[in-house]
Parts: C-alpha cells; sequence; structure tokens
C-alpha cells in the first residue's frame, strides 16, 4: 500500500468527546494540546536534467535513495499482465558480468538493500547504505538498471515464483474478492488488471517480452529522485549522475489515465469458506483536488480510525458483526479511490453490509461533529512526524510526495491546513463524495441472503 501521504493512515484510538476517564477517578482526561507544525528541511537538486529532493541528515551515516518513472504494471502488454513486474524482479538477479548468487553476494558484503518494484502506474527502484558503501550501491544499482543479464534460468527462476504468488493469492476469499473488485472498479484499464499478472499472463510471456518492457520503461527522462540521510547536495548530483548513466534517452510511453469509477453495484463470487471477505468502495477524488485534504478528515472519522470510527463502533463495538473494518483512500495514477474491506460470518454479511450503508449515508447526510473534526485532526498532525522516522522512510514518503504533485512545502503547511478546515465544510465535502447509493460491493464466499 502507498505511503499515508497518499492513502490511509494506521489506526489509533483516541478519546471521544467528553473524554476517557482514567481508573478510579471521575474527571475526564485532558485533551492534548496541537503539535506543532512539522516540517522537513527539503533541498532540491538539479543533476543531468534531474531534479531531486533531499533531506540532509548526517547523524547517522547512512544514505536512502528512492526513485520511480510512470508507468509500471499500466505498460504491461494486455494478455501478459505481469511482464513489468517480472522485469523488476529480474533487475537484482544479476547484471553485467555478476550472474544472480554473484550480484547478491556483491550486495551482502555492503550491507546494501537494493530494490525494485511495480505499481500499477510506477516503476520503482531505491537502495540504502552505510555512507562509506555508496559509491558501490551506485555501481550496482547502475549495473543492474543498464546490464541486466536476464539469463534463462533466472527468467523461469522468477516466473515460477510469480505465478505461484498469483495462485496464491486466490486462495482466499480476500485475494479473490480484491482481484473481483478492481475488475469491475475499472474495466477494460491496466488498473483493473493484477499488477503481478496471472498464472495465465505470467506463462504467456516471452524473455524478449521483459527486455522490451524494460528498454521502455527505464529511460534517462521522467525520473523522480528523492534521497535522505548522510549525503551533500554535491554528492548526490554525483550519485544521480553515475546511478543512471547509460540508460536510453526519452521517457517511458504515457500511460492510459484513469477512467471514472465504474459504479457496478454488488457482486457475489461463490468460495467454499465459513467466513467472506467483503471489498466495497466508490470514486474518490484527483490528487489535485482542493477537497483532497478535507475528504481525508473524513474519511479518518468514518471509517479510518479503528476504534474511533464510526464504521468500527457500529460494527464491531455495537453489534460484534465483524473483527475489524476500514477504508481509505487507494492513490493510483493521481486519483484517490475509495476503498474499504471486512470479514464476517457468512450468515452475518448482509447484516455489516447493511450498517456499512447506513453509516456511509448518515456521513453524507450530516457530516461530523465538531468533537470528531478536533480528534481526527489531532490525529492527522500528531502522527505526521511517524512517517519520517528514518532515511528510508523518508525518501519513500518523499517520492510519495512528487508523484502526487506536491510542492516543496507541502509538508510545512499541512498542520496548519487541516486544523482550518472547519467542521461544516467537511460536511459539504461528505455531501459531495460519499455515495451510499453507488457503493459497490464484491464478496467473495458463501454469504446468506444476498
Amino acid at each position: 500500500m502507498r505511503s499515508p501521504l497518499g492513502a490511509r493512515w494506521p489506526g489509533r484510538v483516541l478519546a471521544a468527546e467528553g473524554g476517557a476517564t482514567a481508573p478510579g477517578r471521575d474527571a475526564p482526561l485532558p485533551r492534548p494540546e496541537a503539535p506543532a507544525a512539522f516540517s522537513l528541511p527539503i533541498q532540491t537538486v538539479e543533476a543531468e536534467g534531474v531534479s531531486a529532493w533531499l533531506v540532509e541528515d548526517h547523524a547517522v551515516p547512512v544514505v536512502a535513495l528512492s526513485w520511480s518513472w510512470r508507468g509500471g504494471a499500466a505498460l504491461d502488454p494486455e494478455g501478459q499482465e505481469g511482464t513489468v513486474a517480472m522485469a523488476a524482479a529480474l533487475l537484482t538477479e544479476g547484471a553485467g558480468a555478476l550472474r544472480a548468487v554473484e550480484f547478491g553476494d556483491a550486495l551482502r558484503d555492503e550491507a546494501i538493500s537494493l530494490n525494485f518494484g511495480v505499481e500499477r502506474d510506477n516503476f520503482e527502484g531505491s537502495f540504502r547504505a552505510l555512507a562509506d558503501a555508496l559509491p558501490e550501491a551506485v555501481r550496482l544499482g547502475r549495473l543492474a538498471m543498464a546490464e541486466p543479464r536476464l539469463d534463462a534460468d533466472a527468467v523461469e527462476r522468477v516466473r515460477a515464483r510469480a505465478a505461484a504468488a498469483a495462485r496464491r493469492s486466490l486462495e482466499t476469499p480476500r485475494g479473490q474478492a480484491g482481484r473481483g473488485f478492481w475488475a469491475r472498479a475499472f474495466p477494460g484499464h491496466p488498473a483493473g488488471r493484477p499488477s503481478g499478472g496471472t498464472a495465465e499472463s505470467l506463462a504467456a510471456v516471452p524473455a524478449e517480452a521483459i527486455r522490451a518492457a524494460l528498454s521502455r520503461q527505464l529511460r534517462r527522462e521522467g525520473l523522480l529522485v528523492c534521497a535522505a540521510g548522510a549525503i551533500t547536495p554535491e554528492a548526490l548530483k554525483g550519485v544521480i549522475a553515475r546511478l543512471f548513466a547509460g540508460l536510453p534517452a526519452g521517457a517511458p510511453p504515457a500511460v492510459a489515465p484513469l477512467p471514472p469509477f465504474h459504479a457496478f453495484g454488488q457482486a457475489v463470487l461463490p468460495v467454499v469458506s465459513p467466513q467472506s471477505a467483503v471489498v466495497f468502495g466508490q470514486e474518490g477524488l484527483p490528487a489535485e483536488d482542493p477537497d483532497w485534504e478535507a475528504l481525508q478528515v473524513v474519511l479518518r472519522i468514518l471509517a479510518g480510525g479503528g476504534f474511533a470510527s464510526r464504521l468500527m463502533h457500529s460494527v464491531r463495538e455495537q453489534r460484534g458483526l465483524a473483527y475489524g473494518i476500514g477504508a481509505g483512500l487507494d492513490v493510483m495514477f493521481r486519483r484517490g479511490t475509495i476503498v474499504g474491506s471486512v470479514a464476517t460470518e457468512n450468515a452475518r454479511v448482509a447484516e455489516t453490509l447493511a450498517v456499512t450503508r447506513e453509516e456511509w449515508a448518515r456521513m453524507a447526510a450530516e457530516g461530523p461533529t465538531e468533537a470528531e473534526r478536533e480528534d481526527a485532526v489531532a490525529y492527522l498532525t500528531g502522527s505526521l512526524p511517524l512517517q519520517f522516522s528514518d532515511s528510508r522512510r523518508v525518501a519513500e514518503s518523499l517520492l510519495t510526495l512528487r508523484q502526487n504533485g506536491r510542492p516543496l512545502d507541502w509538508l510545512a503547511g499541512r498542520a496548519e491546513r487541516l486544523r482550518a478546515i472547519p467542521t461544516p465544510r467537511l460536511a459539504q465535502v461528505a455531501a459531495r463524495v460519499l455515495q451510499p447509493q453507488a457503493l459497490s460491493v464484491v464478496v467473495a464466499g458463501q454469504p446468506v441472503g444476498l
């Protein structure tokens, strides 16, 4: 799942208005004071036509770098889904003169973590290394991207591993519900297809298609780069120049924009299981929408706050229908889709969905209370620093900001922007966005009464 800066936030229990009471005391606990604004000293570094963001910190001798291109699984040929994901996995399975075992040994010898991965709309790379091992991290990273071996045995090993993962994802009701939800929400678009492919599509991928996929994706242009840790701006310029040397000119091909969410109603996928898995959702907002952060507050109150959320209170605490339920923004192609999930006994699925729709409709009709707004904003502002607790998380979170088109000062103003959102505006956003009648649901299991 993407960084919470673009998607959902982890749960946390907060005292309700009026306060929880300490054991043996009658007075409510005081509401914590609003935390100070959080910001990072982000510098911009220009090198080789690439603009990078850097948070320099020499307290620990570690450097983390994250980078990405638009594309990812969206560039998979139809019928060969999983091609780009296989290509990403193969980049660390040998490069240049180093076969897979030798390449892995070179990374381990210097305690370097080098990773490549694919989202539905992005191709991403990253490394983390001790400052002394930075030259070797750069050398191996460049080698992986510019001179991947794609040995036949490595291709078949990665193919087998990916096919096993694809089959395993369908062994549970949750896996089937998730795949069914996205396929119905975005039919005919790459967002509706599994980014890792299926066992059948992976078997149809020839080795030459993998090399062609890397040639389309790994280019000198279209790069977003973020760095954090014990590295100066001048040193970062040199890293960028060396790391991406050897890549062909140009940018990856454009991907098809995300179409509107297709509201498909309710679908049941028969799966023999004592429990049903439910995935539900609807259209969200584009990342650049002025109501984006207000919607995050609304969803925190409705579905994203653990025991503090309305759905958890109604579904679990009041009725005991499920162990947990939640929803948030899943961001891709710079668009947020509201997605939630719950699992419960087959006999209780219908009631669980009825309660979920009732809470969805109540929030759309009434909006949140002032106390709910205060608690949600306190959490969103107070937990923000936790997303930047080490160099790797700093680099990854900065990359998410850039992928969502955020300006350099976005973090510094976030707390103030959230606190400035009045409760009536949250009600307006809830009424504008939440669509209880259009809430789309996929149930995988043997639900009773659906």
